[in-house]
């Protein structure tokens, strides 16, 4: 990942994953009070957008203020800008915490960025973080998470010629499909595990696991 743009969005405040700490992002917008955790990283926003109901606008920012009563989520805006701007690469911070349709909000903003030309959209939060991948992606390798439990769900209605490896419950050739989780609570058996596909969207869920809980 090597441009991409940071979308600071407004669940639960979170830090910066480990591995893009060192990894400056070509575009950082902020989501409404996401402006407000962009500070608290030290990281200056190119542009705030929202109906800034959760926060005033901030000043000596760029800012696109739309009306509270449209179509589009806050977050769903700054993906359209990310977007426009020809970014394929999107991380969401913040992503999840807070109320639960937002947590949806957030996962179809990535699909839609996926649908329409991104190749990977990574959602992070405190104890969860979840990709949501075009075939373009792949092969994905993801490093072993013993706390960590690994799930893969269908986005569109089909993911076909799915191959999953170093995992618990591996396979090739497989389908997933929206309206069944096949995939949930998989856990890693190799240093990493593999994921492949062939067609469809892809969501793949890392979820902290609790305290005395086992896969």
């Amino acid at each position: 990942m090597d441009r991409y743009c940071l979308i600071i969005t407004g669940g639960d405040f979170c830090e910066l994953p480990d591995d893009l700490k060192n990894k400056t992002p070509a575009c950082v917008i902020a989501c409404d009070i996401g402006w407000r955790y962009a500070e608290r990283l030290g990281l200056a926003p190119d542009l705030a957008v929202g109906d800034f109901d959760s926060a005033p606008a901030p000043e000596g920012v760029p800012v696109k203020r739309v009306p509270s009563r449209k179509d589009d989520t806050d977050t769903m805006l700054a993906v359209k800008e990310a977007l426009a701007a020809g970014f394929r690469e999107i991380v969401i911070l913040c992503a999840f915490g807070g109320r639960w349709d937002h947590t949806v909000a957030n996962l179809q903003s990535g699909a839609y960025a996926v649908k329409s030309g991104a190749v990977r959209v990574r959602l992070t939060g405190a104890d969860t973080e979840a990709l949501v991948i075009a075939p373009e992606a792949g092969p994905v390798k993801l490093p072993r998470r013993a706390d960590r439990s690994l799930s893969l769900f269908a986005l569109s209605d089909r993911v076909e010629g799915l191959s999953l490896k170093g995992t618990k419950y591996d396979g090739e050739e497989l389908a997933l499909e929206s309206s069944f989780p096949l995939g949930v609570s998989n856990h890693w058996t190799a240093a990493e595990a593999e994921i492949s596909f062939r067609d469809g969207i892809l969501l793949v869920i890392q979820s902290k696991l609790k305290d005395g809980e086992h896969i």
